[in-house]
């Protein structure tokens, strides 16, 4: 009628998750900051390309992205992939607005 201790849905282990990071995570992480950092001098400086309503967009999807790179920090491959989809959509955007818009410097 009753569940034994050894399979019991209380058990300790399995409710009290870890929330150490692994040696990949942080290196994923001392590799990834420096870079998210570099692609934010992208953006901070695309003022001189694009009209201000442009810039603020860039830097709220920065802080956004940096914000979820902070959220899976347990996640390795999404930290590293932060900086990446930075710089793509810095360059998507400004070579976008550059082309539709008439951006220029």
């Amino acid at each position: 009628m009753f569940l034994p201790l050894e399979t019991s849905f209380c058990s300790r282990e399995t409710s009290v998750p870890s929330n150490k990071m692994g040696p990949a995570a942080w290196a994923a992480i001392v590799v990834a900051l420096p870079l998210h950092l570099a692609a934010g001098f992208f953006y901070v400086t695309s003022g001189l390309v694009a009209p201000l309503w442009a810039v603020l967009l860039l830097l709220l999807i920065w802080v956004a992205l940096g914000i979820a790179g902070f959220r899976n920090k347990h996640r390795p491959l999404y930290v590293l992939a932060v900086p990446v989809a930075a710089a793509l959509v810095w360059l998507l955007i400004v070579q976008g607005g550059s082309t539709l818009f008439g951006w220029t410097a």
